[in-house]
């Protein structure tokens, strides 16, 4: 035997799923899992033969839907969801690939994949796409911060410094020097109300002050002197209980609810409906824009991306978080945490 077949002689014994080589519909061949499946759980090669003739007696049949399909004809590989028999409290459930391997001969192959194996890497790639959005969420907002700071507040500053030289230089009329030290007066004022507005989006000090209600209130108001959309917080509990976590994303929820009413949405009105019960607290955002397709904008995209984080940040905290819109009907946002009774 050559040095590569005693390679992939080793590669099929070391697989990771259990795989069964047959002629003439006997189990010439198996690897050591299909080995161990058939004596620790009674796992019959046999069994696994009849199910794979029947589904290829279903495909062939001319009561099924494709019998006269040619490509369904053609196709040589087959794959059956399959539970086996309980053995030793254990439930085995596996995809079972039915493949033809030569006709001729009369030589076929059946492998079993854990479906829990392929489930597991199925969400390890969504985890890992998920965190590469994310990691994209915090650049872009990271670069929006940069811009803010180069474009207004380094600007800004930087025309209150030209205003100050202005003001060193000898001969300046006692009006000009007067008018000039007002308009100085006025660039610091304004670069310092973009410095407060992006400390309160990047973290609100009234939300570790005062607690959650407050900030929202302070967020409401805020936002409804800027845009004029009429936006009511709703709310007459303490948040003292939740902790520092909860309270941040119920926070963030609200926010990048109503920005994404005010600015995808065309609301006129948004309501924020905070509520604690005996065992839960609930937070929703209501408003009255044009809604939109809930399941299109589930998928992986820049539109959804802040919804989904919304969501991971939830779970992440044993949260529950839905959102309920319709076309033309407004959109609810709501989350719901658990909270523990103090004794």
């Amino acid at each position: 035997m050559s040095k590569s077949q005693d390679w992939i002689h080793q590669y099929f014994d070391d697989a990771t799923d259990a795989t069964w080589i047959f002629q003439n519909h006997q189990p010439i061949v198996s690897n050591h899992l299909a080995q161990k499946l058939h004596t620790k759980f009674a796992v019959d090669p046999q069994y696994l033969m009849a199910i794979a003739q029947a589904a290829v007696s279903e495909n062939q049949s001319q009561i099924n839907d494709c019998y006269n399909c040619t490509i369904k004809n053609h196709m040589t590989t087959i794959t059956i969801p399959i539970t086996l028999p309980q053995q030793h409290d254990h439930v085995l459930k596996y995809f079972m690939i039915y493949h033809q391997l030569d006709s001729n001969e009369n030589v076929t192959a059946i492998t079993l994949k854990s479906r829990g194996a392929l489930k597991r890497v199925d969400q390890l790639a969504q985890q890992r796409q998920l965190n590469q959005y994310v990691n994209r969420a915090h650049e872009k907002e990271r670069k929006r911060i940069s811009q803010d700071l180069h474009d207004s507040i380094a600007q800004g500053v930087y025309s209150a410094i030209m205003g100050v030289r202005r003001l060193g230089e000898k001969g300046i009329p006692t009006d000009e020097r007067s008018e000039l030290t007002h308009e100085i007066e006025r660039q610091l004022n304004d670069v310092l109300k973009e410095v407060k507005e992006m400390a309160l989006d990047i973290r609100p000090s009234v939300l570790d002050n005062f607690g959650l209600l407050p900030a929202l209130r302070v967020l409401a108001k805020r936002l409804t002197e800027n845009t004029g959309v009429t936006i009511h917080t709703v709310g007459a509990c303490t948040t003292d209980h939740l902790s520092q976590d909860v309270q941040s994303v119920l926070y963030r929820i609200g926010q990048e609810a109503i920005s994404n009413a005010l600015r995808h949405a065309e609301a006129r009105e948004i309501n924020v409906l905070l509520v604690t019960h005996d065992y839960y607290v609930t937070l929703e955002i209501i408003d009255d824009g044009h809604g939109f397709d809930v399941p299109k904008q589930q998928h992986f995209n820049g539109h959804s991306l802040g919804l989904m984080n919304m969501n991971e940040r939830v779970k992440a905290l044993n949260g529950t978080f839905e959102i309920h819109s319709k076309l033309g009907s407004g959109t609810t946002v709501s989350a719901k945490f658990p909270i523990q009774q103090r004794s």
